[in-house]
């Protein structure tokens, strides 16, 4: 399968990669071209392991370049284009909006147009659960549950999503969309929570937690992830959408995960700092992912305990990596965002 993969150096995306290359034969069924501006959270080390591979190839350039887009596409008969390309931090999404519109929104319909008038067979849209806005106590999302996202990042995922869509009710188009809930692992960009407790924690550095704690995500560890994706790719139905979800026992309120977090590394609890609260924080997100399992006998297949773990494991064993990416431009958005929030905050011990 000749596939393009956009965004493929960001965390998602660079272990798709991996994932694909680990699977029997993966040298002689797969030939992949990575497209990633490497922008702060693209970064090309994530592909290290793999750059010598014969049938893989790295362009840098931005989805939003048709002409660049085009002349890859144009260059052989691609099966599918995988797109990952977005900017996904909430909270840099309250700060930049536009950056946000211009990616997930434009960069779409670009690679929408690009693949059509290439030829290329599938186009699947990596999105998120986050476009169905917040749940409250009980119920889990559905591919039906209406759209209602919270924030400039999801309501940009979601305008994305119903382009692709709109692609396949207008001309056709061979597309499908993949909505994922919280994916934790290796590579994953030190500004999300789990990497960003561990690294701290790591440096015996703050936690900065948000609120009360007691947002719940639903975790899904990449490696189960990536394989709903190809399963989706080779035999998913057109112009349908797929949730892909952790199982219940993944369903976590944030500070469960942060104390996990430091009972793994031997830190202290005194660790954690309550800060003011995200803008529009949307208080639960849960998947019925039954969609995905009915029709293509997916399911999830990482327990959280054990996932966790292997993450705290792999930041353990990856320091240089997560060192030389926490400085710089991060260490400027950090200030700005958490600096006046730590300076008010309450520790677990008071609270």
């Amino acid at each position: 399968m000749k596939l393009l993969v956009t965004g493929g150096a960001g965390f998602i995306g660079s272990n798709f990669v991996h994932w694909l290359f680990r699977q029997d034969n993966a040298a002689s069924n797969h030939d992949i071209v990575v497209l990633d501006s490497l922008t702060y959270a693209g970064n090309l080390a994530n592909l290290d392991q793999i750059k010598g591979q014969k049938n893989f190839n790295f362009v840098k350039g931005d989805i939003r370049d048709y002409d660049l887009v085009s002349s890859i596409l144009a260059g052989g008969s691609f099966d599918a284009l995988v797109n990952f390309a977005a900017e996904t931090h909430v909270d840099r999404s309250i700060v930049s909006p536009l950056d946000f519109v211009r990616t997930n929104v434009e960069g779409t319909q670009v690679l929408l147009n690009a693949a059509r008038d290439c030829s290329v067979k599938r186009y699947l849209q990596v999105s998120t659960d986050e476009v169905y806005g917040s749940l409250g106590p009980t119920g889990r999302f559905s591919e039906s549950t209406p759209i209602c996202p919270s924030s400039a990042y999801s309501a940009s995922k979601a305008a994305g999503d119903m382009l692709v869509l709109a692609a396949h009710h207008t001309h056709h188009s061979d597309v499908l969309v993949s909505r994922c809930s919280n994916n934790y692992g290796p590579y994953q960009f030190p500004e999300k929570l789990i990497p960003l407790f561990i690294t701290n924690a790591l440096a015996d550095k703050p936690l900065p937690l948000y609120g009360d704690g007691k947002n719940v995500r639903s975790w899904l560890h990449v490696d189960d992830h990536s394989r709903a994706l190809m399963m989706i790719l080779k035999n998913g139905r057109a112009g349908e959408v797929y949730n892909v979800g952790g199982d219940p026992e993944s369903e976590k309120e944030n500070i469960f995960v942060t104390k996990e977090v430091l009972r793994i590394l031997g830190k202290s609890p005194n660790l954690i700092k309550y800060v003011d609260d995200r803008k529009g924080h949307d208080r639960r997100y849960a998947v019925d992912y039954s969609k995905i399992q009915g029709e293509l006998g997916w399911e999830p297949k990482v327990n959280f305990a054990q996932g966790l773990q292997s993450t705290v494991d792999w930041y353990i064993e990856n320091r240089p990596w997560w060192e030389s990416i926490k400085s710089g431009d991060y260490l400027k958005f950090y200030d700005s965002y958490y600096g006046e929030r730590l300076a008010s905050s309450t520790s677990e011990a008071v609270s």
